[in-house]
C-alpha cells in the first residue's frame, strides 16, 4: 500500500515565494499522514492563466533553470526534509534557450525529475516538449507524467503505460474553461467566486457541474482503466485571472474507481492509499497484453491534418 496525496490550491499569480509557502505547509501536514507521493497543480509555482497574454521578457522573469533554480532547489529540500516525493510546475528556462511549462519531480534521495507539457498552447513565446516522462522509483515501482492537455491526448497516456507507469502524475489547471465546442466545458460566472462566502452552495455546484467534475468524469476514469495505472489528478481552484478553475482533486486507481476526491472550492489536500496488488490483475493492464500492435501503424503516421496544440485549443 502506497499514501497518496493530491493538493488543489489557488495559486498566486506571478508571486513564487507566496505559492512555495502554500506548497511547504502541504508539505508539512503531507508527512504527518505520512504521504509518499505529494501532487500539486500545473504551473503552480509561477501562475498560469495570467501569463497567455506576456511577451518573452516577462515570462524569462518568472522562469527559472531545472534543477539549478531555486524553485527546483525548494522542492528538494522540501523532499528530503519530509521524506516525500513531490511534484509541483512552473515554467523552465531550458539550456536550449527554450521557455516550456513544465513539471518538476523530487525524491527524498535528491533525484530530479522534470516533465515538458507535450502540448503547450498557454503563450505563443513557449515550447511544446518532445519526451515523455516515465522513471523508477526506489520502492521499484514507476511513476509517470503527462501535463494537463497531455492527458488529453489518450495516444499520450497509453504510451506512458507502455513505458511501465504504474502511477500516473496528471497535474492541471483545468475546468471553468471556454473549450470552443458546443458540449464541452464553459466558462463559469467569476462572481460566484467572488460571492462565495456568501452564498458557497452555488460555487460548489458549479465545481460539480458540466464545466468541472461532470466533464472530468467523462474522460479521466477511462485514462486510468483503459491503460492499468493510478491516476493523481491535481488542479488550480478558484479565480485565475478571468476563469474558475474547479479544483475536484482526486485520485483513481487501475478499474476507474474514484479513491479520493473533493468537490469543495478551498485549498485543501485528499489522501488515498493505492493497493498496488490491483495493477497486475486490472482490465486494462491485461488487455495490453493483447494488442496488436500491426494494427496500429496509421496512429503514427500524419494525416496532412494535424495543427499545432495552441491552434487546437483556440481555434
Amino acid at each position: 500500500m502506497i499514501k497518496v496525496a493530491s493538493v488543489q490550491f489557488n495559486h498566486a499569480p506571478g508571486n513564487k515565494s507566496a505559492n512555495l509557502n502554500t506548497i511547504k505547509v502541504f508539505c508539512e501536514q503531507a508527512s504527518m499522514e505520512k504521504v509518499e507521493i505529494l501532487v500539486f497543480p500545473e504551473m503552480c509555482i509561477t501562475g498560469y492563466w495570467h501569463l497567455r497574454d506576456f511577451n518573452r521578457i516577462q515570462i524569462e522573469s518568472l522562469a527559472e533553470a531545472v534543477p539549478d533554480g531555486p524553485s527546483t532547489q525548494a522542492l528538494i529540500g522540501l523532499a528530503k526534509q519530509h521524506r516525500l516525493i513531490v511534484g509541483a510546475g512552473l515554467i523552465e528556462m531550458g539550456s536550449n534557450g527554450k521557455l516550456y511549462n513544465s513539471y518538476v519531480v523530487a525524491e527524498p534521495n535528491g533525484h530530479v525529475h522534470c516533465h515538458r507539457k507535450l502540448h503547450c498552447f498557454i503563450n505563443e513565446n513557449m515550447s511544446s516538449g518532445d519526451q515523455y516522462t516515465v522513471f523508477e522509483t526506489k520502492k521499484g515501482y514507476k511513476i509517470g507524467v503527462l501535463i494537463c492537455y497531455d492527458n488529453n491526448i489518450f495516444e499520450n497516456v497509453r504510451m506512458t503505460a507502455l513505458e511501465g507507469a504504474d502511477i500516473l502524475l496528471a497535474p492541471h489547471q483545468t475546468g471553468g474553461c471556454n473549450s470552443g465546442s458546443p458540449h464541452g466545458m464553459k466558462r463559469i460566472d467569476t462572481k460566484l467566486w467572488e460571492k462565495r462566502d456568501r452564498n458557497p452552495e452555488a460555487l460548489e455546484e458549479a465545481l460539480k457541474g458540466p464545466n468541472g467534475r461532470e466533464w472530468l468524469m467523462r474522460w479521466l476514469p477511462s485514462r486510468a482503466h483503459d491503460n492499468g495505472l493510478f491516476i493523481i489528478f491535481s488542479n488550480g481552484i478558484g479565480l485565475d485571472d478571468n476563469e474558475i478553475r474547479t479544483g475536484n482533486a482526486m485520485v483513481i486507481d487501475p478499474y476507474g474507481r474514484i479513491l479520493a476526491e473533493t468537490c469543495s472550492a478551498d485549498n485543501t489536500m485528499v489522501l488515498a492509499d493505492l493497493n498496488m496488488h490491483l495493477l497486475e490483475r486490472s482490465s486494462g493492464r491485461r488487455w495490453m497484453r493483447g494488442r496488436r500492435p500491426e494494427l496500429y501503424e496509421g496512429i503514427s503516421n500524419t494525416s496532412g491534418k494535424e495543427i499545432s496544440a495552441r491552434e487546437a485549443r483556440f481555434t
